[in-house]
């Protein structure tokens, strides 16, 4: 049976185009914690369980999609929160608005800033190494972002998708969304993204800019107490 490298996309990912970023041990793999809070494992059973604790800092907890082993022993499951997987075949039409900003290391606090306001948690101080992110300033003030997080072969996962609430109304994250999604696409990969069900505006929007629903997948946050 031919399995969906998209059913399990972090172990893809860090498996083939973020393999550069991999931290790993036999089956599983993980970010480092500066980039993304992400783990994964080939394969729920066998000892996969050992091995991603084998990755996993004392007092570090790690999100999982998709595919997680059975929980190793003096881990607490945080969360248990399916999402939705949608998926974009076709370069979405670029949304009009204002100019925007290729974000580097000189715009990072601001970047860090924004996501902790609006989506904490995910976007870390070396989150701009996982790919290409946009985004749009009020003056000195960033208003919105978007971009790449994680790429497999073939997919480019689209993430990061953040509005400063004074600034929603403006089709500020679709305008990002299209541009980014535009540029996998003109790279050879198919944009794809996942979001909470409960998060019925964002669906709405990804739906008009063509992206289509795919799977409900499972997340998990496991966090790995100290040994303290």
């Amino acid at each position: 049976m031919t399995v969906n490298p998209l059913d399990n996309p972090v172990w893809h990912s860090l498996m083939s185009q973020h393999a550069a970023l991999a931290i790993t041990a036999t089956g599983a793999a993980k970010y480092p914690p500066a980039v993304a809070p992400f783990a994964a494992v080939g394969h729920a059973p066998g000892r996969a369980a050992t091995q991603l604790a084998s990755l996993v800092g004392d007092d570090e907890s790690v999100y999982l999609v998709g595919v997680a082993p059975e929980r190793p022993p003096g881990w607490t499951l945080e969360q248990e929160k399916p999402c939705l997987q949608m998926i974009c075949h076709a370069p979405p039409a670029e949304i009009p608005g204002p100019p925007v900003t290729e974000m580097s290391e000189l715009q990072r606090d601001d970047m860090l800033a924004l996501t902790a306001l609006v989506f904490p948690g995910f976007f870390r101080p070396r989150t701009l190494e996982m790919g290409r992110y946009l985004g749009i300033y009020d003056g000195r003030r960033l208003a919105a972002m978007a971009g790449e997080r994680m790429r497999l072969d073939g997919f480019q996962e689209i993430s990061a998708v953040c509005t400063h609430p004074d600034y929603t109304g403006r089709r500020y994250a679709q305008r990002l969304v299209s541009l980014v999604s535009r540029g996998a696409c003109e790279r050879g990969f198919v944009p794809f993204l996942h979001v909470y069900h409960d998060n019925a505006r964002a669906i709405a929007v990804y739906r008009q800019l063509g992206f289509a629903d795919r799977a409900n997948m499972p997340l998990w946050s496991l966090h790995k107490a100290s040994d303290d």
